[in-house]
């Protein structure tokens, strides 16, 4: 069964206009109805579902806006882009303001017609999936799914919970993979902003010239490539979380910036002299210690203590170790589900070794260590033992997992899990390439390879 195609109907009292629309959109592949009237459009919309409206504000019997309103009244999920001549350009903008995904101005080039369509259905695309998913998140960023019974996680499981029910500003610190946006999200998702969108980015991965851009947005022509007014991530996140990950990168200027944005809940877009108020609940987070950053002169002191209202410090897998089983045991059944093994645990020895490591990736070097474990297990297999880790460290008296280090490549742990499978069993190839769910022939080749390389097989 094929793909439904997204239908839109044109609406204009140009013919030109209608024609070159239908014939471009249906080469992207859309399936396209048009209309002269305004009134015959309303008639088609009640007897046919549309995905988007493309409308011209002036037509011969209805406008744009009145259309706009009769349309977002019974459908309301209708995605409606209005075209009008620069003249009316305010009239546009109010068109947004009572609902229309965004507006064109004749005449118009048709790859920026293209390019709003495309952003609109990219748009709805999340606008479901996030219907979809919006269960799913409340499930998923629960407490329950912040693994720890240690006092150092229940100090963090209690000061969630509190600040939860708060509009108070978060500042998270913890080392690399320590669970800072897990945290970040289970806040958000545990709070009244819960149905509010839930908006992240990264500071340091920000290019130093757009970081206010993606920050607080631009006008067009701003900056060159400014070819239309876009939102930022303040304005994204009205009305619920904005995330600011690794805030201790961001440079000085745009420190002073941030600042005043917390203080005065305003943010002014690139380019425009305009004050917009936002309604958004700071989270940020860093692996740095920002005390030290503010000594050093690196990080301003006035915003430090606007982050830190309410700080939270996630301890490192080493600082928590009574909670490694607690991971590993998640680890292994949530991704065992996933990859549709039946694996009920860790065998003592295997469990011994983990949970004597420094782990210095913290939680996410465990999580991928058990990832990892069960894609290279057997399907029979009922638990993880030493074999099934790639770990170049061991217990006193013990061997490495197999010879296995990290600094391995893939290629090298196949041929050392080839070698050492049919060492186990006595150089049975058929026994062994079943254990590694791989032909016989296949083993051949490989055994081939390894002898054109040199070694002794």
């Amino acid at each position: 069964m094929g793909v439904d195609k997204k239908k839109i109907l044109v609406i204009d009292d140009e013919e030109m206009i209608r024609d070159l629309l239908n014939e471009t959109f249906r080469k992207r592949g859309y399936e396209v109805d048009t209309e002269m009237y305004g009134k015959k459009a309303l008639k088609r919309i009640d007897e046919k579902k549309y995905d988007l409206l493309v409308t011209d504000l002036r037509l011969p019997d209805l406008s744009g806006m009145e259309i706009l309103s009769r349309v977002k009244k019974k459908y309301p999920d209708l995605g409606i882009i209005m075209i009008t001549a620069y003249g009316s350009i305010k009239n546009a903008v109010k068109s947004m303001k009572q609902g229309a995904f965004d507006y064109i101005t004749k005449p118009f080039n048709l790859d920026e017609m293209e390019l709003v369509v495309k952003k609109f259905f990219e748009y709805k695309n999340l606008v479901d999936e996030n219907l979809y998913l919006r269960s799913e998140l409340d499930r998923k960023f629960s407490f329950e799914n912040i693994i720890g019974n240690s006092e150092p996680m229940k100090r963090v499981f209690e000061c969630i919970r509190m600040v939860s029910r708060s509009k108070a500003t978060v500042l998270i610190q913890g080392a690399s993979g320590t669970g800072k946006e897990l945290v970040a999200r289970a806040i958000h998702y545990n709070s009244h902003r819960k149905h509010g969108p839930f908006v992240t980015t990264n500071c340091a991965a920000l290019p130093e010239g757009l970081v206010e851009s993606e920050l607080f947005g631009h006008e067009k022509g701003a900056f060159t490539g400014a070819y239309r007014m876009t939102k930022g991530r303040f304005e994204m996140a009205d009305g619920g979380t904005l995330l600011l990950d690794e805030v201790s990168e961001i440079t000085p200027g745009l420190q002073a910036k941030l600042l005043r944005v917390l203080q005065e809940r305003e943010i002014e877009r690139v380019g425009g002299g305009k004050l917009i108020p936002v309604d958004v609940r700071i989270i940020a987070t860093t692996n740095k210690d920002l005390h030290q950053e503010v000594e050093k002169g690196h990080f301003r002191e006035d915003l430090f203590y606007r982050l830190n209202v309410v700080p939270i410090y996630l301890p490192k897998v080493i600082e928590r170790r009574d909670d490694i089983p607690l991971l590993i045991q998640h680890f292994v059944k949530s991704y065992a589900a996933e990859n549709g093994h039946h694996i009920k645990g860790v065998s003592e020895k295997a469990m011994k070794i983990l949970s004597q490591r420094e782990w210095p990736g913290n939680v996410r070097e465990i999580e991928n260590c058990i990832e990892r474990a069960v894609v290279m297990c057997s399907p029979d297999d009922d638990q993880l033992d030493v074999h099934h880790f790639f770990l170049d460290d061991h217990l006193p008296g013990d061997t490495p997992f197999n010879g296995f280090s990290s600094a391995m490549t893939i290629r090298d742990v196949e041929r050392s899990l080839i070698l050492t499978t049919l060492k186990e069993h006595d150089q049975n190839r058929t026994k062994t390439a079943e254990l590694l769910g791989i032909s016989v022939r296949t083993l051949r080749n490989k055994l081939n390879e390894y002898r054109k390389e040199g070694l002794s097989v």
